[in-house]
């Protein structure tokens, strides 16, 4: 706990190597964090399924499944903030851990303030409504069949299934549906979405636009509900009801 009583939060580290996950664990328990360290995706799975975590740090080169794949699998079941770490740090390889969900995305080497800076962002993110939203009682969006479960902060088709969100894919539909066909600019979905917060690169925005499609099951050539205007940005193309 920290000193105000309140259990820390709780951070699992994954990485291969072994200095790494030493230091990494060391500077964040410094910091005020609860942190456990892993080596490989399975005993990472391991320690998910046992013990509450509040925030991955997720290398992207593992040995046996590697951090894209991991990453994948966890937004297919799960909310879990991640942040990525990897050796590459190309704008490719940074759209393509975002395409996978991940929340944001570390180069190595890096300093580990700024680790430390990232992760505070996420989880402050992950705690709170989006920036220009009221903490009003609203219990979900309703939209072109969809549902948003404001509380459990995931979506629900029109069959059923239900669809989790990462945090940053959340706070970007959250913004459409309080501006629901609306024109947002790239700018103005940035500002909506992160606050103060800093970006993570231009492309930021169309990588979670491209995720949120995949979502909604939009066609991301002929896109039917979040729709690209030329020239101008983004819109929802459909009337959303708060319930």
């Amino acid at each position: 706990m920290n000193d105000g009583g309140i259990m820390a939060e709780h951070l699992l580290v994954v990485d291969d190597d072994r200095e790494i996950r030493k230091l990494l664990t060391e500077y964040l328990e410094q910091a005020g964090y609860r942190v456990s360290a892993v080596g490989d995706g399975k005993t990472m799975r391991r320690m998910l399924d046992s013990h509450r975590v509040d925030l991955v740090v997720l290398d992207l080169m593992l040995p046996g499944e590697d951090g894209l794949a991991l990453c994948r699998d966890l937004r297919a079941h799960s909310n879990l903030p991640v942040l990525m770490l990897t050796a590459r740090g190309t704008e490719v390889d940074r759209i393509v851990g975002l395409e996978m969900g991940a929340d944001d995305y570390l180069a190595k080497p890096f300093n580990p303030r700024e680790l430390l800076a990232r992760i505070k962002s996420i989880l402050r993110r992950a705690q709170s409504l989006p920036p220009n939203l009221e903490a009003e009682d609203i219990a979900a969006f309703r939209f072109a069949g969809w549902t948003l479960d404001v509380g459990a902060r995931h979506l629900v088709a029109p069959d059923g299934l239900v669809v989790p969100l990462s945090g940053a894919e959340y706070r970007l539909l959250r913004v459409f549906l309080e501006h629901a066909q609306c024109v947002l600019s790239r700018d103005q979905l940035l500002e909506l979405a992160n606050g103060r917060e800093p970006i993570l690169f231009d492309r930021s925005i169309d990588v979670l636009v491209g995720r949120l499609r995949k979502r909604l099951r939009d066609d991301g050539r002929e896109p039917q509900l979040v729709k690209t205007v030329r020239g101008e940005g983004y819109v929802l193309a459909a009337a959303a009801a708060r319930a």
